[in-house]
């Protein structure tokens, strides 16, 4: 589905490209392979867009993932290799760092449990009238680890990632802008990490803080505060590409409400209600209004406050099974859903071409109507062969001739 919001005011077609955003929102493992097969569709459809080039970037949780290494100059092609092939020498990704178990909290909780027993004890001998089963199941619930799994591993493996190659774990040393949001978790205050401020923090540690969403991952210490999953607050934060003057934001969003009605009516094999999956269903359901609601009031608040601004939007379509029932942490069916999910972008740039082709027009992109119209492109096959492997300087030297090129062309 695309949600196309064109500006009240829209800006003058000029003969420079306006600025860009992209702005990438949460949803799990599998919804960052959502967003990158939907990324990856974009840059080959969209003549002029280069993913590694854009203004602006912000990032949500696994959409964190995603910005970072974009603004990092790692392309769509070569995450694919990393996360869906596992034929990159640029990283080694192993599904099973993102799911260890959180020893290191359970040990940290176990050596919490004689002291909590013991003052339920002594207050059990003091006021035994007074002691009821809520007591006890709220000094029982601080026993319970803040997550089940370890984000250490996530953490050192993106820090690897963005310290080699000629690539930077420092927003500072980046030649464009990027923005990782996270929740301070005893404020509740929203933070962006690579703002004043910010800056300082490592990427990898931002993007470990943007994606410790509760319950799955603790919490994550920077600078002696706490911080959790940036869609806690807000599910684009798209606003922030706007604040910086963006004229065209284009964002991804893998979460949306299911309708199953949509989906009967469309000849889809779904259960009569989703009660029958049970409390996943259900939780999931949830979680995807709620992050939903939210996100159209965003949207109509950037319409009034940004006049001259465009907006396009890439999300699932509401009655999209695949991405409903998929397990959003299974690694497994990430080929097949980045795979669905570039299918679905061209689909959706097709269908509103005569919309799309003059809005991109207005910033210096082109739609390209022989590739949204290819039923038969496939995304492994648009990766081509895989690069011939560079060092480290090759790599630092290649990109600044590329930024060389780029600042001429730009020039003339």
């Amino acid at each position: 589905m695309l949600i196309v919001q064109p500006a009240t005011r829209p800006v003058r077609r000029s003969k420079t490209r306006s600025m860009i955003g992209l702005a990438v929102a949460g949803g799990g493992p599998i919804g960052g392979m959502y967003e990158l097969g939907a990324l990856r569709a974009m840059e080959e459809a969209i003549e002029g867009l280069d993913l590694t080039r854009m203004d602006v970037y912000v990032g949500v949780s696994s959409g964190a993932f995603l910005s970072a290494g974009l603004a990092n100059r790692l392309s769509t092609a070569e995450m694919c290799r990393i996360f869906l092939t596992e034929d990159s020498d640029q990283a080694q990704f192993r599904p099973e760092t993102f799911l260890r178990p959180a020893l290191g909290e359970f040990g940290r909780r176990l050596l919490r449990v004689p002291g909590v027993l013991g003052a339920w004890i002594s207050d059990l001998i003091r006021k035994p009238l007074d002691t009821n089963w809520s007591d006890v199941l709220g000094r029982l619930g601080t026993l319970l680890p803040t997550g089940l799994f370890d984000n250490a591993a996530i953490e050192s493996f993106l820090r690897g990632v963005f310290e080699s190659h000629g690539r930077t774990n420092d927003f500072r040393e980046l030649r464009r802008k990027l923005f990782v949001v996270g929740v301070d978790l005893d404020t509740g205050q929203t933070v962006r990490f690579g703002s004043a401020h910010y800056d300082h923090v490592p990427i990898s540690k931002a993007v470990q803080a943007s994606a410790a969403l509760p319950g799955l991952y603790p919490p994550v210490e920077i600078d002696g505060r706490w911080y959790v999953d940036g869609a806690l607050r807000r599910t684009l934060h798209a606003s922030v590409a706007l604040e910086q003057g963006c004229k065209l934001v284009i964002g991804v969003n893998p979460l949306v409400p299911f309708d199953a009605e949509l989906a009967q009516r469309n000849g889809r094999q779904v259960p009569e209600s989703l009660m029958e999956g049970g409390l996943p269903a259900v939780l999931s359901q949830t979680f995807r209004t709620l992050l939903r609601s939210r996100m159209q009031v965003g949207i109509e608040k950037y319409q009034r406050q940004y006049e001259n601004a465009d907006l396009v939007l890439f999300e699932p379509s509401p009655d999209d099974v695949e991405m409903f029932f998929t397990n959003v942490f299974s690694y497994q069916s990430r080929v097949r859903v980045a795979e669905h999910a570039y299918r679905a972008t061209l689909s959706d740039l097709h269908a509103r071409f005569d919309i799309l082709a003059p809005l991109f027009a207005r910033h210096g992109l082109r739609l390209r109507p022989e590739i949204v119209s290819d039923a038969n492109r496939e995304l492994m096959t648009g990766l081509g062969m895989r690069p011939h492997r560079r060092s480290d300087a090759t790599t630092r030297l290649r990109r600044a001739l590329d930024e060389l090129d780029q600042s001429i062309g730009t020039r003339h």
